[in-house]
């Protein structure tokens, strides 16, 4: 997979993509990611980016000549073109594992009051929120969306059911399929300071282990998120 993300401040990228999973899939040759300026693809001296909108109103708005002429030198014939925007459906698991199967994605930083809104209309395929806040731009919520669809991309994580029984993945339970938060882990020591493993989790009985770890999932899932449930 390619990864190409359009922003005003690539310094914030200098670190995130460069430890642990991601680096390791970097590493591999699973996944590219290059940052942009997108001042590079401006006109004047002043590397202008953004004006005041028509009609009046408070902030400054991002123009779409930069963000038109960066995306004609990125674009391919399969790239799918996503913008960080408050505006956005509220990223979720289903989305990351939809986003981790393409092999080339641009993220398109917002920032300031907005952007031009033929931007919207005639230059993105998908718009993704991290949920009902406002942020100063979109650079944490690419830095998000990327490592949660890195880690889903074939080879990168060394046990491939890492990805089977987490958080927000569907599961079939009685023959419905729903999705439940992770269920609770635990490791060694077996008894620390009297506090101790539950014993099925030592039994070596898998499918008894199985339908404990089921029903912890369904009492976690129902006590902290049971709008999964409905």
């Amino acid at each position: 997979m390619k990864i190409d993300i359009l922003t005003l401040f690539p310094e914030m990228f200098i670190s995130p993509f460069d430890y642990s999973i991601i680096k390791r899939a970097k590493d591999k040759g699973l996944v590219e990611i290059k940052i942009h300026n997108l001042r590079d693809w401006t006109t004047n001296e002043r590397k202008t980016v953004d004006d005041r909108p028509f009609g009046g109103g408070a902030g400054m708005v991002m123009m779409i000549e930069p963000v038109f002429k960066a995306l004609s030198d990125l674009k391919n014939k399969s790239t799918k073109v996503v913008l960080l925007t408050p505006q956005g459906k509220t990223f979720n698991q289903k989305s990351a594992v939809d986003l981790s199967t393409l092999s080339h994605l641009i993220f398109l930083c917002g920032h300031y009051e907005g952007i031009d809104e033929r931007i919207r209309k005639h230059l993105i395929d998908q718009e993704i929120s991290l949920g009902d806040f406002v942020l100063t731009g979109g650079e944490l919520p690419a830095m998000v969306v990327t490592d949660s669809i890195v880690r889903l991309i074939n080879g990168v994580l060394k046990k491939e059911e890492a990805t089977l029984r987490e958080s927000f993945s569907e599961i079939e339970i009685n023959h419905k399929k729903i999705k439940l938060l992770e269920y609770p882990q635990y490791t060694r020591p077996a008894n620390f300071n009297g506090w101790k493993v539950p014993e099925i989790l030592l039994s070596g009985d898998h499918k008894k282990i199985t339908n404990w770890q089921n029903k912890e999932a369904l009492a976690v899932t129902n006590k902290k998120r049971p709008d999964l449930l409905k």
